[in-house]
C-alpha cells in the first residue's frame, strides 16, 4: 500500500524564506503536502512526477484579477483560470462589485454574492476568491455577514469612480454604478467604508489583521481636466497620451487622501493597488512614514514592470492606472529590490478584441481599459528579476507568501508540509517569445507581444491534482471556492 498520492521527484524546491533553491522531492496525500524531503522513496506514491531538476515555485497567489468584467463570469471562470493554470497561478482572487459591467446589475449583495458563487461554482481551473467592493450604504451594512458567512474578508474602493468614466470619459456616475440616486460615491462614501470595515474587524478579532480594504488610488478631478487637456491640444496619441490624461500625481493625491483617511478612522489594514509610477510610490512610501500605525502594503503588476508607453504592443496595453514612460517602471523596479513592494499581480481583465478597441481603432481614449496577463506573471517577474538580481526566494515571498498571509489563505503561499499541495515547476533557462495566439486567455492581443521571456511553466499542481502537463491544461476544473480564513 502506497503512503503518497502523488510524488514529485528531482526538483529544487523555493523557499520563500530562503536565498536558494533547494534539492528534494515532494510528496503529497490527501491535497496537502506531505513531506518535502530528498530522495523519498517513489515506490510510496501512486502516482510519481519525475521534475527532471526543474524549480518548484508555490502556487502563485494572484491577488488582483477581474473575472467577468467584460465576459460573463461563467465563461472567464473557465477560460482565464485555465491562463493562470497555464502561469502557475493556483489561487485568483478577483474584483466584483455591483454596477455596470461583471453581473450588470445593483442591489445588495444578499442576493448578488450567492449569484456570483453559483455561476463560478465547478467552472474554474484553480481555486479563487473574490474581493468585494461596499457600493452603497447597504453593502458597509453587510460587511459582517460577507465576513462571518461568506468568508470574504477583503474589499475595495475605486476612488475615482464617483466622478470619471471607467475608460477616461466621464458619465453618469449613478447610473454607471448602480446606485440610489440619494446617494454618492465620493469621499465621504470612502471614509464610512473604513469605519465600516473598522467595525468587522473589531467584530473578528481572530481574523482582524487578514480583514482589509485596498484603493484605486487615481483623483477623479484632476484625471478629468487632464483628459480634456490632452485631448485638446492633440500633440499626443496612444499610450502617451493615456499616461499624460492620468497623470502620476493624480494617484500620488489619492494615495495621500486614502491614507489620512485610514488614519482618522483607524484602520490599519490599507493594500495601496497597482502602483504605477515614481510619484505614487513616493506617496505611498511618505504616508507609511507619516503614519507608522497603519500596516501599508504596495502592489504593483507586471505590466508595469515589464512594459512601457512605448514598448508595449499597441494601444491594446490601455489599463487603469495607465502604463508609463521607461522611467517610472526602472523607478518601480528600484523599489521592488529595495524590498518596498509587498506583492506582484497580473491585475488580468480579459477584454476581447471586439470588445477593447473603439472606432477609430487607433484612439486610445474610446478603447477599454485592462488585459489580461496571468500567465506572464511568473515567468515575467523572474526573466527582468533575474536580470536585476532579484532572487527566486524573494519573487516567491512577492507572489505567493506576502498576498497570502495578508488575505487569509491559510494554507497557500509555501511549499510546506501541511499546507495544500499548490506548486508549479519552472523551466529558468528556456527563452521563448510572446504569442497572444498560444495563451489560454481567450483574448486575440498581448500587449506583452513578441517579448522574450526566459522561464517557463512546464507543470501547475492544484492540491496535488495536476492542471497543466508539459505546458498544456490537462483534465477537468478542479478549483474550489476559497472561504476565508483556509484551513479554519
Amino acid at each position: 500500500m502506497t503512503s503518497f498520492d502523488l510524488i514529485v521527484r528531482n526538483v529544487r524546491v523555493v523557499h520563500h524564506d530562503q536565498a536558494e533553491p533547494v534539492a528534494a522531492d515532494i510528496a503529497v496525500r490527501d491535497g496537502r503536502i506531505a513531506l518535502v524531503a530528498s530522495d523519498i522513496d517513489p515506490a510510496e506514491g501512486r502516482t510519481v512526477v519525475d521534475g527532471g531538476g526543474r524549480l518548484a515555485f508555490p502556487g502563485v497567489v494572484d491577488a488582483h484579477q477581474h473575472w467577468g468584467i467584460y465576459n460573463p463570469l461563467s465563461v472567464d471562470t473557465e477560460t482565464e483560470s485555465r491562463a493562470c493554470a497555464q502561469g502557475g497561478v493556483t489561487s485568483a482572487l478577483t474584483y466584483m462589485r455591483t454596477g455596470q459591467y461583471y453581473l450588470n446589475k445593483g442591489g445588495e449583495y444578499a442576493e448578488v454574492f450567492p449569484e456570483v458563487l453559483a455561476l463560478s461554482d465547478g467552472r474554474a481551473y484553480v481555486d479563487y476568491a473574490f474581493h468585494l467592493a461596499p457600493m452603497m450604504r447597504r453593502h458597509i451594512e453587510e460587511i459582517p455577514s460577507l465576513v462571518g458567512d461568506h468568508g470574504v474578508t477583503s474589499f475595495k474602493v475605486f476612488m475615482f469612480y464617483g466622478s470619471h468614466g471607467l475608460h477616461g470619459r466621464s458619465a453618469d456616475q449613478n447610473s454607471f454604478l448602480m446606485i440610489p440616486e440619494d446617494e454618492r460615491y465620493d469621499v465621504a462614501h470612502f471614509e464610512f467604508v473604513m469605519r465600516g470595515i473598522q467595525a468587522a474587524r473589531e467584530r473578528f478579532p481572530d481574523l482582524a489583521d487578514e480583514i482589509s480594504l485596498s484603493l484605486h488610488c487615481e483623483t477623479a478631478e484632476i484625471m478629468t481636466a487632464y483628459t480634456k487637456m490632452v485631448e485638446e491640444e492633440g500633440t499626443l496619441t496612444g499610450l502617451a497620451a493615456y499616461s499624460a490624461s492620468r497623470p502620476p500625481h493624480s494617484e500620488g493625491l489619492a494615495v495621500t487622501i486614502a491614507s489620512y483617511l485610514a488614519h482618522e478612522t483607524g484602520l490599519p489594514t490599507i493594500n495601496l493597488l497597482h502602483l504605477s509610477s515614481a510619484k505614487a510610490m513616493e506617496a505611498a512610501l511618505r504616508m507609511a512614514a507619516a503614519f507608522p500605525h497603519i500596516d501599508f502594503r504596495r502592489e504593483v503588476t507586471i505590466g508595469h514592470l515589464l512594459a512601457d508607453i512605448t514598448t508595449a504592443s499597441g494601444i491594446g496595453g490601455k489599463v487603469n492606472p495607465p502604463l508609463r514612460p521607461r522611467e517610472d517602471v526602472e523607478a518601480l523596479w528600484g523599489h521592488v529590490l529595495d524590498g518596498k513592494v509587498d506583492w506582484v499581480v497580473s491585475d488580468h481583465a480579459c477584454c476581447r478584441d471586439e470588445q477593447k478597441f473603439g472606432d477609430p481603432r487607433e484612439d486610445v481614449f474610446v478603447a477599454k481599459s485592462g488585459f489580461g496577463g496571468a500567465e506572464y506573471l511568473l515567468p515575467g517577474l523572474i526573466t527582468e528579476g533575474s536580470k536585476r538580481g532579484l532572487g527566486y526566494g524573494e519573487i516567491a515571498r512577492l507572489l505567493s507568501w506576502n498576498p497570502a498571509r495578508r488575505f487569509g489563505l491559510r494554507t497557500k503561499g509555501a511549499i510546506a508540509e501541511g499546507l495544500d499541495a499548490d506548486f508549479c515547476l519552472v523551466d529558468p533557462d528556456t527563452t521563448w517569445t510572446v504569442r497572444a495566439a498560444d495563451s489560454e486567455s481567450t483574448q486575440e492581443y498581448t500587449p506583452f507581444e513578441g517579448f522574450e521571456l526566459t522561464a517557463r511553466i512546464t507543470d501547475t499542481f492544484l492540491r496535488g491534482h495536476q492542471v497543466l502537463a508539459d505546458g498544456k491544461v490537462t483534465g477537468s476544473p478542479q478549483g474550489r471556492y476559497l472561504a476565508r480564513p483556509t484551513g479554519a
